[in-house]
């Protein structure tokens, strides 16, 4: 099984335990840097997330994808807040001048007040189903070979003409995530990837079931890529490893005292959680330690707006947790950390190197096995 590896960049250096310093919003060389931190590490993508405030996640990948030449972007979209045509063509010609190093990652949105930000008021359930009819038109979009109408709940269109294709064939890739019923049902039937938090290795077996019997229930023949986020904490050794991550939780905890904001947790914090941030803090009141390495008390801590659990330990350690969630099925690993740009050269110089040796040892295995 291939393995890809997505980090994440964001256009300002701060996390829950760096404050943001004074300036732009937008700061153009930390941007090249953290995109180049990447692609020399060795990852595969990034994701380019998504709010009602942040700067406009096609036109970072623009700029980042200009500075760099292997590294593909996963820019994360809120279905509904323009029209699926407008964004077709959008996204298709960005995959044109990037050469192809463009995934589109769909976000329906489970925090209402932050939906109306933007001005949509449908309800969880009425997201999904336009979720579902927007994702549709996409493909559509960016496959079509003839004009074409689509007569649905929440989209009609007539005729349109798709001209404007995207550099991949047959199309951009398409991930989706969610954790909750309606999710489950659309994300299963329409992306090629699906994404979920990091939870214990059962949880996430238990999620791999659900999407692949609601792909099959969908009359898919190959289920979605799983895709695992988690926000590894490393250490030249584990007792290191350990300190440090005991240091993030008090930082985070501090700051969260002190009224400080964080990637939007302030402005959400008296939100319901959404399914996967209940999967995450359920795994937290099980337990804090999860076999060796996964750490749940930064979930209790924030609530878990976004990936919240870490992994702990040597890379050794973290890598070795890893391989297990590849051995339960999971194939796209997305890792970010608490200080952002550093830990993405630490991952792409300490971590990765191990996964991926292992994997290829175990493929030569495989290979010397058949023959």
């Amino acid at each position: 099984m291939s393995v890809e590896f997505v980090g994440m960049i964001a256009t300002l250096d701060q996390s829950e335990t760096r404050a943001a310093a004074g300036g732009p919003l937008v700061d153009r060389e930390y941007v090249r840097r953290f995109a180049r931190a990447h692609e020399d590490g060795g990852f595969d993508k990034v994701l380019i997330g998504y709010s009602s405030g942040s700067p406009d996640g096609l036109q970072v990948a623009a700029y980042a994808s200009a500075h760099t030449e292997r590294l593909k972007y996963l820019v994360a979209h809120r279905p509904g807040v323009v029209f699926p045509t407008v964004a077709a063509r959008t996204f298709a010609t960005l995959d044109q001048f990037n050469e192809g190093r463009t995934a589109l990652h769909t976000i329906t949105g489970g925090f209402e007040v932050e939906q109306r930000r933007d001005g949509d008021y449908l309800n969880k359930e009425q997201r999904y189903a336009r979720t579902r009819e927007y994702l549709q038109i996409l493909k559509l979009a960016w496959t079509a070979e003839e004009p074409f109408d689509y007569d649905g709940e929440f989209y009609k269109l007539e005729g349109y003409s798709a001209e404007m294709k995207p550099f991949q064939k047959p199309r951009i890739p398409i991930s989706f995530g969610g954790s909750s019923e309606a999710a489950y049902a659309v994300g299963a039937a329409e992306a090629d990837t699906y994404a979920i938090f990091g939870q214990p290795l059962d949880g996430i077996a238990e999620e791999i079931a659900r999407i692949n019997a609601e792909a099959e229930a969908a009359g898919r023949t190959e289920p979605p890529r799983i895709h695992v986020s988690f926000r590894p904490i490393l250490g030249a050794t584990d007792e290191l490893a350990w300190e440090r991550a005991h240091g993030i939780l008090d930082t985070t905890t501090a700051r969260i005292k002190e009224g400080q904001n964080f990637r939007g947790w302030r402005a959400l914090k008296d939100a319901p959680p959404t399914g996967g941030s209940q999967r995450q803090l359920k795994a937290a009141e099980r337990g804090e330690l999860h076999g060796k390495a996964l750490w749940t008390p930064l979930a209790m801590a924030t609530g878990a707006p976004g990936n919240s659990t870490a992994l702990v330990g040597s890379p050794e350690t973290v890598a070795e947790a890893l391989l297990e969630y590849v051995d339960v099925g999971v194939s796209t690993i997305l890792i970010r950390g608490y200080d952002p740009l550093d830990d993405a050269i630490d991952y792409g110089r300490d971590l990765l190197p191990i996964v991926r040796q292992e994997l290829a040892h175990r493929e030569r295995a495989g290979e010397k096995v058949a023959a």
